[in-house]
């Protein structure tokens, strides 16, 4: 599925093929501090299949809960998540969803790092769980 998207300001843009079933909602401790929630809403969409089509992202390295040294790459203008990476920027992109123009046809498929979800959070059981992700 094709989908686009923006920063808060617009600055950035982009545009990427996501898989609709690679849709998630991560409760990770990184996402909820990065995030300024308990949450994050991203999709896993290969590297090669995203394009920024204006702007320029600015990131930030830290290792994460899973022990890999992720990249949280953000508008530097507004400061909106646009995605995370791995060290070298290939692979799988966690692309946060809040910016994308499509967000209705995107609902959740799963979510990960539930053993990190606030205790006041109700988990839906109809959308399939992993303890870490």
């Amino acid at each position: 599925m094709d989908i686009t998207g923006a920063c808060h300001c617009g600055n950035i843009t982009w545009k990427a093929v996501a898989n609709p079933d690679m849709v998630a909602i991560c409760y990770c401790t990184d996402c909820q501090s990065f995030g300024s929630s308990a949450f994050q809403y991203a999709a896993r969409i290969k590297r090669e299949d995203f394009e920024l089509t204006s702007g320029q992202l600015k990131a930030y390295g830290k290792l994460a809960d899973s022990g890999n040294e992720r990249y949280y790459s953000f508008c530097g203008d507004c400061g909106s998540g646009v995605h995370t990476s791995n060290v070298d920027g290939l692979g799988v992109l966690s692309v946060r969803l809040g910016g994308c123009h499509q967000k209705d046809a995107l609902p959740p498929k799963l979510q990960i790092w539930c053993c990190s979800a606030p205790s006041w959070v109700s988990v839906e059981s109809d959308i399939k769980l992993e303890k870490q992700g």
